[in-house]
C-alpha cells in the first residue's frame, strides 16, 4: 500500500510532462516515474490558497484513496506534501467515460450492461469493506483504464467520500448529484453505505435503456419522485429486458435503506454471477441511441456551466427562496450555477454560516472543475460549429433574437416579450436585490408600471456581443448594452449594463431561458431598461 512520502521531494522521483487539466488551485499533469519509466497523472494542489476546511478535505481524500487498492478503482500511488504544494499521483486512465465508450461500440447487449455494473459493484463492495462511502456515483465518475477493447471500468473522484464505522448510519451532510441521490439523503435522515447502492440502481437502469428512472426539469418534483421511489418500466423498451434485470434494479431502488440489497449480495444475484445463462445477448440499438442523447444532455449542462464560469458577473449568493446558490469548484474556488441533474451537491462548506441564518442549504453546489467538462455537439465538432458558415449564421440568429427581445422591452410590448421568453425564465438583476427570480410576474410589474410610460424616446446599442454555441439547440450570449433615452423633462440620459443570456431552441423556436444583468451605470431618475 502506498504510504505518504515524508522526506522525499516530488521532483526526485517524478518528471513532469504536459498539462492534462487545470483548476483555480490545482493542475493535473502527466508525469513519469524516474525509476521505472511508468506514466501517472499528478494532481498538483497549491496549498497556500486552500482554506483550513479545504485542506482537511484534501487530507481526507488522500487518506481514503490510500486505503483503496482494487483493479476497478483509480488508484492513488503516491501522496507527497511539500511546503506550498501537495502532489497526488494517480493511475493515468486514458479510456475516457464508460458511457461515451458504450455509444461508440458496434454491439451492446444486456449481458454487456451486466458486466459493466458488475465491475462498478466490485469497486463499491471494496469501498464498503474498507469503511468508505463514495457518495457521488454517477456516469462522469466511471472511467475506462484504456482505449483497448474490454478495458477495466475504474471508479474515480473520491472528493465527497466519507469514512464510516461498520454499518453506521448518521447524518453526514447533504451530498451527491440530484438524479442519483437516495431517498434517505433527500429526507435528511441518517445514511450510510446503502446510498451508493441506490446510485448503482439508477446507473443500471440507464445502462439498460439509455435514460434515467427519475427525471424532471423541476428539482422539487424530481426529489418527490425519488423519495416516493416512483419509477416504472415503460413499453416498448423495457419489454425486451429480462425479469432478472428488473428484479436487481428493484432491490437496488428500494426506498427503505435497511431492506436495500448490499454490494456483496448484488454480486451474487443471478443476473450478475450467472450472466451467460440469464442475461439477454440481443443487441440493444434503441438503448445506444437513447444513451447518445443522454450523454449529449449531460455535456450540454456541463457546457452551460462552463459558459457561466467564463462570465465574470454572476454574483448573487441566494436564490428567491433564500437558498444558497454558491457553486464551488472541487478545488475550492466559487462560481455560480442553478441546480441541475448532473451537478454535484454538498452543503458542509457553508454549514455554520447558513445554519445561523436559518437557510435551507440543499442547493449548495460543488461543481466539477471546468477542465473536466467537455462540450458535446451532435454530429459536429464544436470547432466546426463555431468556424463554419452554419455556426456563423446561428450566431447572427442569436444576436438578432437578443435585439428583438430588447426592442420589446424598449417599446413596452409585454406580449412580444413573453413570446421570446420561457415562462419559467430565471434571472439575476439589480432590481431583484441579488436574488434569483423565476417566472414572468416580477418582469410584468415593470412593463405595467415603468416601461414605455416614463420615456419619450429610447435607443439601445449592443456592444461586443460574444456568442457561445452549446450544441444544436442552446446558446449563450454576453454583451454590453448601451441605452439612450429622454426623460419626461426632456433630459437625455445614457445607461450601460453587462448582460448574459442563455437561449434554448424548443419546437424550432429560440427562447430566452436565463439572463444575468450587472448593476447599471449612468444617471437615471427612475428604474429603467429593467430586463
Amino acid at each position: 500500500m502506498a504510504a505518504p512520502a515524508a522526506c522525499t521531494r516530488f521532483s526526485d522521483n517524478y518528471e513532469l510532462k504536459e498539462e492534462l487539466g487545470k483548476g483555480a488551485f490545482s493542475v493535473v499533469r502527466r508525469c513519469v516515474q524516474k525509476s521505472t519509466g511508468l506514466e501517472f497523472a499528478a494532481k498538483i494542489i497549491n496549498t497556500k490558497k486552500l482554506s483550513a476546511r479545504d485542506f482537511q478535505k484534501l487530507e481526507r481524500e488522500a487518506r481514503i484513496c490510500r486505503k483503496l487498492q482494487h483493479p476497478n478503482i483509480v488508484r492513488l500511488h503516491d501522496s507527497i506534501q511539500e511546503e506550498n504544494f501537495h502532489y497526488l499521483v494517480f493511475d493515468l486512465v486514458t479510456g475516457g467515460e464508460l458511457f461515451e465508450d458504450i455509444v461508440a461500440r458496434e454491439f451492446y447487449s444486456e449481458a454487456d450492461a451486466s458486466h459493466c455494473i458488475q465491475q462498478i459493484l466490485e469497486s463499491v463492495n471494496h469501498c464498503h469493506q474498507n469503511g468508505v462511502v463514495h457518495r457521488d456515483l454517477k456516469p462522469e465518475n466511471l472511467l475506462l483504464a484504456s482505449k483497448q477493447k474490454g478495458a477495466a471500468v475504474k471508479l474515480a473522484d473520491f472528493g465527497l467520500a466519507i469514512e464510516v464505522q461498520g454499518e453506521q448510519q448518521a447524518w453526514f451532510g447533504f451530498a451527491g448529484t440530484p438524479g442519483y441521490l437516495s431517498p434517505e439523503v433527500l429526507k435528511k435522515e441518517p445514511y450510510g453505505k446503502p446510498v451508493d447502492i441506490w446510485a448503482c440502481g439508477v446507473i443500471l437502469y440507464i445502462l439498460l435503456v439509455g435514460y434515467p428512472p427519475f427525471w424532471d426539469e423541476d428539482q422539487h418534483r424530481l426529489y418527490a419522485q425519488i423519495k416516493a421511489g416512483a419509477y416504472d418500466y415503460p413499453s416498448p423498451e423495457w419489454d425486451t429486458v429480462t425479469p432478472e434485470a428488473k428484479n436487481l434494479i428493484n432491490q437496488m431502488l428500494t426506498v427503505n435503506p435497511s431492506k436495500r440489497i448490499t454490494a456483496s449480495e448484488a454480486l451474487k444475484h443471478p443476473w450478475i454471477c450467472q450472466r451467460e445463462r440469464v442475461a439477454s445477448v440481443v443487441h440493444r440499438q434503441e438503448t445506444v441511441d437513447c444513451l447518445k442523447k443522454f450523454n449529449a444532455r449531460r455535456k450540454l449542462k456541463g457546457a452551460i456551466l462552463t459558459t457561466m464560469l467564463a462570465t465574470r458577473n454572476f454574483s448573487s449568493k441566494y436564490d428567491a427562496h433564500g437558498r444558497s446558490i454558491i457553486t464551488k469548484k472541487s478545488d475550492g474556488s466559487q462560481v455560480k450555477e442553478s441546480t441541475d441533474s448532473s451537478t454535484t451537491l454538498e452543503d458542509d462548506d457553508v454549514k455554520d454560516k447558513l445554519n445561523k441564518a436559518g437557510v435551507d442549504r440543499s442547493s449548495t453546489v460543488i461543481a466539477k472543475e471546468p477542465e473536466e467538462i467537455r462540450i458535446l455537439c451532435p454530429n459536429k465538432t464544436c470547432s466546426q460549429l463555431s468556424t463554419n458558415s452554419y455556426g456563423s449564421a446561428r450566431k447572427q440568429e442569436i444576436i438578432k433574437m437578443t435585439e428583438q427581445l430588447i426592442e420589446a422591452i424598449n417599446t413596452g410590448d409585454y406580449e412580444a416579450y413573453t413570446k421570446i421568453c420561457d415562462p419559467h425564465l430565471t434571472a439575476f438583476e439589480p432590481e431583484a436585490l441579488g436574488n434569483l427570480v423565476e417566472g414572468m410576474d416580477f418582469h410584468k410589474f415593470y412593463f405595467d408600471n415603468v416601461l414605455g410610460k416614463n420615456c419619450k424616446a429610447v435607443n439601445t446599442t449592443i456592444l461586443n456581443p460574444h456568442v457561445h454555441l452549446l450544441g444544436e439547440d442552446a446558446a449563450c450570449i454576453a454583451y454590453v448594452r448601451l441605452t439612450q433615452y429622454m426623460d419626461k423633462q426632456g433630459q437625455a440620459h445614457t445607461q450601460q449594463s453587462e448582460e448574459t443570456r442563455v437561449w434554448h431552441k424548443r419546437d424550432n423556436k429560440w427562447q430566452n431561458v436565463h439572463f444575468h444583468r450587472s448593476g447599471v451605470t449612468g444617471s437615471s431618475p427612475f428604474t429603467f431598461a429593467h430586463k
